[in-house]
């Protein structure tokens, strides 16, 4: 099989010990990363909507934080538009 100095040489033999032990580090690797992004809790990024101000006045409403009465005017006043200073 090897009669004509076909051999691998001592470097050759390093080259592919060194090649198997890259190939086995990177396949171990790909897996603990794979099983780590697999298993992660996902973090929920949504962030909520901000509450309209009629919404706010009617939580506090039935929160009883404000009278009916109140509601009603701060609604009437939301409603109005923004108010002009002279």
């Amino acid at each position: 099989m090897f009669w004509y100095g076909h051999d691998v040489s001592g470097w050759g033999w390093f080259a592919m010990s060194a090649g198997m032990i890259l190939f086995w580090a990177l396949l171990i690797t790909a897996a603990v990363l794979l099983f780590r992004a697999l298993n992660q809790p996902h973090e929920h990024t949504h962030i909520p909507a901000a509450l309209a101000p009629e919404d706010i006045l009617r939580e506090r409403l039935a929160r009883g934080e404000i009278d009916e009465e109140e509601y009603r005017r701060r609604l009437t006043a939301l409603h109005a538009g923004p108010l002009t200073k002279t």
